[in-house]
Formats: C-alpha cells, sequence, structure tokens
C-alpha cells in the first residue's frame, strides 16, 4: 500500500493513512447515534435555525445529517482529503472545508457553537482549545461527543482486547487523555451526558468492518490486517450470541460533553 504524505503536523499519522485507506469501512462499520441526541443538541448546545455550528473533525459525515437536522447552518472542517470527498458527495448542500482544530478556516466570532463527533482525543490541547475558543462566539457553546462499545458485555470486551493490542501510539478516547486539555481558562466546566444506542447489522458490517474501520488497525501492512480479520471471525464464530447470526447488535454507549465559552 502506497502511504500518503502527512502534509500536517497536526494530524496523527494514523488518522491520516488509516482513513484515507479505509473510508469505505469506516461509512460500513462505525454505528449511529442515539436518537436522543436530537434534544441534546438543541437544549444543550442551543442548536436551531439562525444559529451555526462547526463539524470539527467531520470525517465522512457521520454526525453531520443530526447537525443539519437542527435547522442550524453547518461548516464541515476536516483534514483528510478522502473523507471530506465522502462527506461532500454525501452532503452536497454543507459546507465542507480543509482545516485542524489548531486552524479552522474562519473568522474570530463567527459561529454559535463547535462539535466533535469522534474526534476530539485526536487533537485535544489546550492548542485546539484555543483555536476553538476563537471562532466561537462569547457564550458559545462546545460539544464532544464519542460512541463507545459497552464492554461490559463479556464478547465486546473480546473484541475490545483484539483492537487495543494494535492501538500503538494513537490517542483513544478510554485513556482519558484528551481530558488533560482541560480545564481551560476560555471555557467553563465540562457537562457530561450519557446515553446507550445499539448498532445492529451483519457480523460483517457491524463488527468485522467496524475493526476495519478503527484508524490504526487500517493504517497496519495487509498481512497484519488479514491476521486481525481471522481473529475477528473467529471470535465471531466461537460466540453463541454471534454465531451463525445473519444479524447481530453491537451494544453501545455515547458519552456527549459541553463546555461554554466565556
Amino acid at each position: 500500500m502506497t502511504q500518503p504524505a502527512n502534509d500536517s503536523p497536526d494530524v496523527h499519522r494514523a488518522a491520516v493513512e488509516g482513513y484515507t485507506a479505509n473510508a469505505e469501512s469506516y461509512v460500513r462499520g462505525r454505528p449511529d447515534y442515539p436518537p436522543e441526541l436530537a434534544g441534546w443538541l438543541v437544549d444543550a448546545l442551543g442548536l436551531g435555525p439562525g444559529a451555526s455550528v462547526v463539524d470539527l473533525g467531520a470525517g465522512t459525515g457521520k454526525f453531520t445529517p443530526r447537525l443539519v437536522q437542527t435547522g442550524a447552518r453547518v461548516i464541515a472542517v476536516e483534514p483528510v482529503d478522502s473523507m471530506r470527498a465522502r462527506l461532500s458527495a454525501a452532503l452536497p448542500d454543507v459546507q465542507a472545508l480543509a482545516g485542524t482544530a489548531q486552524s479552522i478556516p474562519l473568522a474570530d466570532a463567527s459561529v454559535d457553537a463547535v462539535v466533535c463527533a469522534q474526534s476530539f482525543h485526536w487533537f485535544g490541547s489546550r492548542e485546539a482549545l484555543d483555536e476553538i475558543h476563537r471562532v466561537l462566539k462569547p457564550g458559545g457553546r462546545l460539544g464532544l461527543v464519542w460512541n463507545m462499545r459497552d464492554a461490559r458485555v463479556p464478547w465486546v470486551a473480546k473484541l475490545d482486547a483484539i483492537v487495543n493490542r494494535n492501538e500503538g501510539d494513537a490517542p483513544r478516547y478510554y485513556t482519558g487523555a484528551w481530558r488533560n486539555a482541560f480545564p481551560h481558562e476560555g471555557f467553563g466546566p465540562l457537562v457530561e451526558t450519557r446515553f446507550s444506542v445499539g448498532h445492529t447489522g451483519s457480523p460483517e458490517d457491524v463488527i468485522v468492518h467496524r475493526v476495519r474501520s478503527t484508524s490504526f488497525i487500517a493504517a497496519l501492512p495487509g498481512e497484519t490486517r488479514d491476521e486481525i480479520d481471522r481473529a475477528v471471525r473467529a471470535l465471531i464464530d466461537d460466540e453463541p450470541e454471534l454465531r451463525g447470526k445473519r444479524e447481530v447488535t453491537v451494544p453501545y454507549e455515547t458519552a456527549a460533553f459541553t463546555a461554554t465559552r466565556q
């Protein structure tokens, strides 16, 4: 596999290489978000007609339709070209810009909210918060959202073990390292809300492609990725809840955080 160049030091190598190599698995394998988030976006972030919101680290636009549905003006910012192209093809009415969390191509105090869905762990730092603070209007809201497999379920914990042993130095939500960016003098305290959601589909889509869509796995050599595929399929064949099923549900928890620009 020819590795794409990483022209921006602000974007982790695993994100550029993995998401560029495997945007298709990202689309097929990533879970949707719980319907309760619609109310959270309106009530906690103040989104609605007349408001403007940045989808920062928007990827292929998995979360973007949730923002569009609020009636707010949505601006997607994504540094990986292949991901941004997917988003533009699926959502041609959404303005999609090349940029990073440390260099958002917008004017000072120009938007009402910034949302980072499945992305803040990649760039969570004081520098990123400084830049988010710059583009937010006074009183604007920062929203952070993550979907996580519910590892309290035994077979999910086994699946996570297969994934986690290949993570290398890639940033992850569960390590909590992203929290080191807080507290920040430009923002009030983080307020957390939790939801639950299931990702239902064929084992190939919701398990195999979900693992393939993990950035640091997609960036591995082909032979190593094949070994991981075999391990995941062996897990499916070994687990009574999964074996022989045409459709399965992977349980997820969604963690949503807000912070207000001071």
